[in-house]
C-alpha cells in the first residue's frame, strides 16, 4: 500500500517574531516493510537555515531558523510511503516471540550482548513516565505474569486499555501526569501509549513510544475529508531474541499496513513534531492539519 501523508502546522502570534529555531520530527522512517519513497519539508517564511540530522535515538530530524520578522509560521511535511507489513517478521509463527515469558525475558536482559545493552535505556525512567506508582505496577502485573508469554500480556494489556481507558481529547495535554491519567482512565493516543509504556517498565520490560500516523477510514458512502485525521501514538515492547513489537491500546490492534512509523522514543517528550523557541511577545495559536490516505486516490 502506498500513502500520501500531507502534515500542516501552523503558529499565528500576536506580534512580530523575530528569530526562531526549531527542530522538526516529520520524516517517516525506512526499514523492513516500510519504505519512505519521497518527502519533502516547505516552511514559511524561508528559513534563513536548514539541515537535515539524526537524534539520539536515530531518527530523522530536521533543524531550521527563520532571522526576520514573521507572524506566522507554516510547516508542511509531505510524505510518499509505501507500506508492506508481510515483509516484516512474523510474530504469530515465531516461537520466540509467542512463547518468551516474563521471567525468560528479564533473564535474558541481564546478559551483555549488545543490543540487550542498547535497548536497556528504555527500562529506565523518562522525562514523562518516572516515578512509577504502585497503582499502574498493580495495574500491569495484572497481565504480566512470571511464567506467561510476554505477547500474550502486552496483547491483553493493549486490550485492557482499550476496554477500561475513555478517549477524551479534552481531558489531557501534554503536560497531564500519566497517575491522573491512570486515575480518571481517559486521555488520547499518547496517554494510553505512555500508560502502556509505564506498566511495562514496572514490570523491568523495555518499552518504548511510537510515534506515526494511522489511515483511518471513512464511513461507508462518506468522503474522506481532508485534515480529519492526526497524528497518532502507540507502543512498543521488546521481547529478547526477537525484537520490539508494537501495540495500538487506542484501537486495540497490532499496528500493520495502516500504520506509519515516524520516530521511536522514550516518551512524547523525545518526538514531538514541531519544537523550537522564539524571540518575540504575546499570544499564539497553533493549528495542526494531518491527512493520509491510499496515493492513487491523491489527486493532481
Amino acid at each position: 500500500m502506498l500513502f500520501s501523508i500531507i502534515h500542516t502546522t501552523s503558529y499565528k502570534y500576536n506580534n512580530n517574531v523575530t528569530y526562531c529555531h526549531n527542530i522538526a520530527n516529520l520524516k517517516p522512517k525506512s526499514f523492513i516493510g516500510q519504505d519512505l519513497v519521497k518527502h519533502t519539508l516547505e516552511i514559511t517564511p524561508n528559513p534563513s537555515s536548514l539541515h537535515e540530522d539524526s537524534d539520539f535515538f536515530k531518527n530523522s530530524i530536521t533543524r531550521f531558523s527563520i532571522q526576520q520578522q514573521h507572524k506566522e509560521l507554516i510547516v508542511t511535511a509531505k510524505s510518499l510511503v509505501e507500506r508492506n507489513y508481510g515483509l516484516q517478521p512474523d510474530i504469530y509463527t515465531s516461537k520466540a516471540c509467542q512463547e518468551t515469558t516474563l521471567n525468560d525475558a528479564l533473564a535474558a536482559l541481564k546478559t551483555l550482548d549488545a543490543e540487550v545493552l542498547d535497548v536497556r535505556q528504555f527500562v529506565l525512567d523518562s522525562v514523562l513516565i518516572n516515578k512509577i506508582s504502585d497503582d499502574i505496577h498493580q495495574y500491569a502485573i495484572k497481565s504480566f505474569k512470571p511464567d506467561r508469554s510476554v505477547f500474550e500480556a502486552a496483547n491483553e494489556l493493549m486490550e485492557r486499555i482499550f476496554n477500561e481507558f475513555k478517549f477524551d481529547p479534552k481531558f489531557s495535554t501534554v503536560a497531564t501526569p500519566i497517575d491522573e491519567v491512570m486515575k480518571e482512565k481517559k486521555g488520547v493516543c499518547q496517554d494510553f501509549a505512555q500508560i502502556a509504556i509505564a506498566c511495562i517498565r514496572s514490570v523491568g520490560l523495555p518499552a518504548r513510544y511510537v510515534s506515526g500516523y494511522i489511515e483511518t477510514l471513512p464511513p461507508p458512502g462518506k468522503e474522506k475529508l481532508v485534515g480529519t485525521d492526526a497524528s497518532h501514538a502507540w507502543f512498543s515492547v521488546y521481547i529478547p531474541s526477537f525484537g520490539w513489537v508494537d501495540f495500538d491500546p487506542t484501537n486495540n490492534q497490532i499496528p500493520k499496513d495502516q500504520h506509519i512509523i515516524v520516530a521511536y522514543g522514550r516518551d512524547y517528550y523525545d518526538l514531538p513534531p514541531l519544537k523550537g523557541v522564539i524571540f518575540g511577545s504575546g499570544n499564539s495559536k497553533m493549528s495542526v492539519s494531518v491527512d493520509i490516505r491510499p496515493a492513487n486516490e491523491v489527486k493532481g
